[in-house]
Order: C-alpha cells, then structure tokens, then sequence
C-alpha cells in the first residue's frame, strides 16, 4: 500500500486524541482526585490499595485480550474500526467520571478501569495500523510522528486542565474540585473528537482476506494457539521481544515511580506537575527528531542511544538532591522516552508479516502490559533490604528519614539491572537474519504463516 500524507496525519493524529486521557487522567488527575475526593476520610493505604487493585484488573484484562483482538482485527481487516470502537469506548467511560460523586470509589474505579481498557485496547490497532500508513523507508519517522504529536496535544490539553484547577475563577468554575471533574470530561471530548481524523482520513485497504463476522472470535482464539509458535519460527523477533521486555519495563518503572520516588525525597506537588509538563513539551520534538535519527543512524543503535541515555538517568537519580536536579531529569526522560518507544514500535514492524501486524502487535502490546512488573518489584525488594541493613536499633526520627532516602536511592539505582539485561539481548538481534526468517515464514507455508485460522 502506498501511504499517503493524509493517512499518515490521520494516523498520527490519534495520538494526540488519545494522549490526552494519558496525561490528564492516568498520570495527572485520577490518582489525586480518587484519593481526595472519592475516598475522602478514608485511610489512605486503603484507598491506595483500591487503585492498585483496580489498575492491576484493567491490566491484566486487557493484556489477555490482547492477542485475541488482534488476531480478530487481522481475520476480519478491521483495525482501524477495532480501534475506533475502542476509542470512543474509553472516551464515554472517561465522561463518565464527570457524574461520579464524593465517596462513591467503586463508581470512580468502575469507569476508570473500563476507560483504560478503551484506551490500551485502541492501541493495539492503532500500532497495527502503521504498517498501512507507512512503507519501509519511513516507518521510523512516522511512529516518531505519532508519539511527537502525542506529546504536544497532551501537554497543551493537560496545561490547560492545570491552569483550570490553578485558576477556576477564571474559567466560571466553583472551585479546584469541580475543575478537575470538567477537566476529565475536557479529556473525553478531545479524545472523541480528534478521533474524526483518523475516521476520515486512514484508508485500510488491500492488507487483509476479508473473514465472515460471525466466525472472528471463534477463528481468532483458535488463530492465538498457532501465534506462539509463530513467535518460535521467527526468532529474531521474538528475542527482540523480550529485549523489548527488559528495557521497556525500566522506562515504564522510571515513569510510574518518578512521582512517588520524588514525594520521598520531599518535592512538592508543584514540583511535579511541572516536571510532568516538561517531559510532554520535550517529548514533542525529541519523538520527532528520534524519529529522523532512526532513518538515518539505524532504529537499532537510536535504541541503544535512548537505553544508554536511561542508564545515565538512572544513576543521576538515585544521586539528586536539587529541585534544579529534578528537572534536569524531566528534561532527559522527555528526550528518550518517545524516541525509545516510538522506534521499538517501528522497528518491530520490520520483524512481523505485515497482513498479521494486529495479532503481533498483540503480543507486542502485551509484552508492553505484563511491563513495569519487574522494576517495582526489584525496587521494593531492594529497598526493603538496604532499609534492614542501615535501620539502626531505637532509630531517632531524624535516623528513619534518612534510612528511607537512602533505601529509595538504592531502589531507583536497581533499575539500571533492566536496562542492562534488555541492551545485551537486543545486541544479539540480526535484522538481516529477521528479514530471512520472514521471507522464509511467508514463502515456505503461506497456509501456516498467515491462514491457521482458517482450517
């Protein structure tokens, strides 16, 4: 398929739709506002444990449901309109929360988690689709594209939203609180309506064998069967994945545990929506340039250069102690973490078939899910343990406070171990071996590599 400008912008555009619920809601506003308001005077491990609990849910689902999704978007040709439907799914679940008043909790966690659902299971077909808007020569700068426009319509919705909560008089709004439910329903606005673009302007056609309806589920459960062992005929990809698997779950665990490990070392609130505000504007262009790196350096050594980059991160932070220092740091994620994700994705297309990108991009999603499993894990048990080594007997409180910044130190250091393991595994990654694989996949058993569904 020869790609087109208004497809690629179509495409593109989606991400930022769909960044919006990203920032303002899952990294912005919900944790706050369901702590505050939602579990107003309840303890706040116990509210704390509640959105864990529901986060830990919508995340497992959806990784579940990954592969078969994709496995139906590829029988029945209809990413875009998987994606879609899911999409607008998430943005009535996002407006949702607009209505959910004080101490209903359930309610909240009911809408979020759905909305989540909407929102990863979107993306599923959404990096299904760049093989449909891109050719071989601009694969890399046109997911770059796409994490760039994310970034900047992210961050200009969630500005807005912060200025709302800041200055609520000056929007006609009450106060702070009733801000942020408009705001959520701002989020599922944005997020509905910039998904026209990509409505009117992607075209998917000629990729994928038409399927009959009644028989996707059905086919596409069946079809997930065979995709491991697809996995295991096309090994360079399937040691990319779990390259991808290591590093990715160092950049998801520095994302997730950046505001609370900067709570421990005592930033302020501000501090952090700041620092949040400057990883979007950053990533907007660093995206973009990582995406023309990767067409002229090669995806594989931009990766490297965006792991090396986190490794650096990684180790300045366990050592920072300056607010100044702190957004240092913001600044040096919001160059790498597009980059690295956006390349990751375009790379991988190299590696997959294209008329099945939908149920590898399943698997690829799910890696993406089951990610962030490691980094906290290894964090709090590297905490736990310096916290036992150093805690002297009959602390003072001055003694604990420093224990525990020292424990988080450590913990954030630990990361580096995945940055390490997913650098070294992605080493052992041979494009020019997967292209072979892949001519040999298809041209061997056209009938295993792409119709097991259909027997």
């Amino acid at each position: 398929m020869n790609p087109t400008k208004k497809s690629i912008w179509g495409w593109a555009l989606y991400d930022w739709a769909n960044s919006a619920f990203a920032t303002t809601v899952m990294a912005g506003f919900f944790p706050i506002y369901f702590k505050q308001y939602w579990n107003a005077g309840v303890d706040v491990n116990l509210s704390s444990a509640r959105l864990g609990y529901g986060n830990a849910a919508a995340g497992i689902l959806i990784a579940l449901m990954a592969p078969v999704l994709g496995a139906m978007a590829d029988l029945g040709g209809s990413r875009k309109r998987f994606m879609l439907t899911f999409a607008y799914f998430g943005a009535l679940m996002t407006a949702a929360l607009f209505w959910v008043g004080q101490n209903q909790w359930h309610l909240a966690l009911l809408a979020y988690g759905l909305a989540v659902v909407g929102f990863a299971g979107a993306n599923i077909f959404y990096d299904a689709l760049l093989p449909a808007v891109s050719d071989e020569g601009s694969v890399d700068f046109v997911s770059g594209l796409g994490y760039s426009m994310g970034y900047l319509g992210g961050g200009i919705l969630f500005a807005i939203n912060v200025l709302m909560v800041l200055f609520p008089e000056r929007f006609n709004l009450p106060d702070a609180g009733a801000a942020v439910g408009f705001s959520f329903l701002s989020v599922a606005l944005w997020w509905a309506g910039f998904c026209l673009f990509p409505l009117a302007w992607i075209r998917e056609t000629g990729m994928i064998q038409r399927a009959p309806v009644r028989n996707r589920l059905t086919r596409g459960v069946r079809q997930l069967r065979t995709t491991l062992s697809k996995i295991r005929r096309l090994k360079t990809a399937g040691i990319f994945l779990l390259a991808y698997w290591f590093y990715i779950d160092g950049v998801d665990t520095i994302i997730r545990m950046a505001v609370d490990y900067g709570l421990s070392l005592g930033f302020t609130s501000q501090d952090l929506i700041l620092s949040l505000l400057l990883v979007q504007f950053v990533g907007f262009p660093a995206a973009l340039g990582f995406g023309r790196l990767g067409q002229r350096w090669g995806a594989k050594k931009s990766i490297f250069l965006g792991i090396a980059i986190y490794m650096g991160v990684t180790v300045w932070g366990s050592l920072m102690t300056t607010r100044a220092s702190f957004y240092g740091l913001a600044v040096m994620i919001g160059l790498v973490q597009g980059g690295v994700q956006a390349l990751s994705r375009s790379y991988y297309s190299r590696l997959i078939p294209k008329d099945q990108a939908a149920e590898f991009y399943g698997f690829y999603n799910m890696m993406g899910k089951f990610s962030a499993i490691i980094g906290p894990a290894l964090m709090a048990t590297i905490g736990l343990v310096v916290r036992q080594l150093l805690m002297p007997e009959n602390p003072t409180v001055q003694q604990l406070a420093e224990v525990g910044r020292l424990a988080s130190r450590w913990s954030i250091a630990s990361v580096l171990i995945l940055f390490v393991i997913g650098a070294g595994l992605l080493m052992r990654v041979n494009e020019e071996k997967g292209r072979r694989e892949l001519a040999d996949f298809t041209a061997i058993s056209p009938e295993t590599a792409g119709q097991d569904a259909d027997r």
